[in-house]
């Protein structure tokens, strides 16, 4: 909370490897300008496999092989050596196509190696050809997800862990690094209430994107709270992530906006400049200067709310 009692809000941009490719230099200079503009975040989505369209008339829009993804964990390992205090957040990983015990050693890595400065996001994915493709049950990624969690923040906080669930087996064993604070920031995306659920029991926060500013994000954003409470914790540890873009408006929308996302509960506001669906709207443009020019003229719009 601020001086005013309010939300402090941190403003981030989610790269736009999407229509700009991954090349190092590419990579390299979106993330330090964004540091030098003074976002507090930078995003990256993930998807390990994308569908080929040609073989699928009626996929739509979603994920396929034309969409690149560069593996969170190795852009984030690249970005650590290439900035100095811009977090570095997934979202959203999913985790539950991947083997736990790597997860956990693969982010305590990444917070190693960038000094404490990765949030991983989470969540438990929509696209079973991925899960088919590397050897996960799509069926029970929700539960299997809980049980992940758990191994993870064990492996994260004790140098041996003993653990027996469903799903998991550690015998006095642990990784090595552990992160810098003994844990890591874990956020969760998703809508459904059972992932509201799992974020008081476990999370720092909720990336939340299937709602417009209005009353039913009011009102799921104040459930949300109701349940961090009921669970024994502070709803103000918790925080809440939405996403922007400068697609629609301009600078006394985008500011109302961000108002308003920060009166009803919001925390964090993310710049992206090519998500679509639902109420979001990816920008026009496509090339490098488009999105360095979206994100030069948000943050000067709302600098002074921050």
């Amino acid at each position: 909370m601020d001086a005013h009692g309010r939300p402090v809000m941190k403003l981030g941009v989610t790269l736009p490897l999407m229509d700009v490719m991954g090349d190092p230099a590419t990579v390299r200079d979106l993330a330090q300008t964004a540091e030098e503009l003074g976002y507090d975040y930078l995003g990256a989505p993930d998807h390990v496999l994308g569908v080929n369209a040609a073989t699928r008339p009626d996929w739509g829009e979603r994920n396929t092989s034309d969409d690149f993804f560069h593996d969170p964990f190795v852009l984030f390992g690249f970005l650590a050596a290439c900035t100095t205090r811009v977090e570095l957040s997934t979202q959203v990983l999913i985790l539950p196509q991947r083997q736990t015990v790597l997860v956990a050693k693969q982010a305590a890595s990444v917070d190693v190696l960038s000094g404490g400065r990765l949030r991983l996001g989470v969540g438990i994915g929509w696209n079973e050809e991925e899960f088919v493709g590397l050897g996960e049950s799509f069926a029970d990624r929700g539960r299997r997800s809980e049980e992940q969690v758990r191994v993870m923040k064990a492996l994260w906080a004790d140098q041996h862990v003993v653990l027996e669930g469903q799903w998991h087996r550690i015998d006095d064993v642990g990784i090595n690094p552990r992160p810098v604070r003994g844990s890591i920031p874990l956020w969760f995306g998703g809508h459904r209430d059972v992932t509201l659920r799992r974020i008081a029991r476990w999370g720092d926060g909720w990336i939340m994107l299937a709602h417009p500013l209005g009353e039913t994000a009011r009102a799921e954003i104040a459930k949300l709270r109701g349940y961090v409470a009921r669970a024994g914790r502070d709803p103000d540890e918790v925080g809440v992530e939405v996403w922007t873009s400068t697609a629609r408006g301009g600078p006394d929308d985008w500011r109302r906006e961000l108002l308003g996302w920060r009166e009803v509960g919001a925390t964090h506001i993310t710049l992206n400049g090519v998500h679509r669906g639902a109420h979001h709207t990816r920008i026009p443009g496509r090339t490098i200067a488009d999105h360095v020019s979206a994100m030069r003229r948000y943050r000067d719009a709302v600098a002074d709310l921050l």
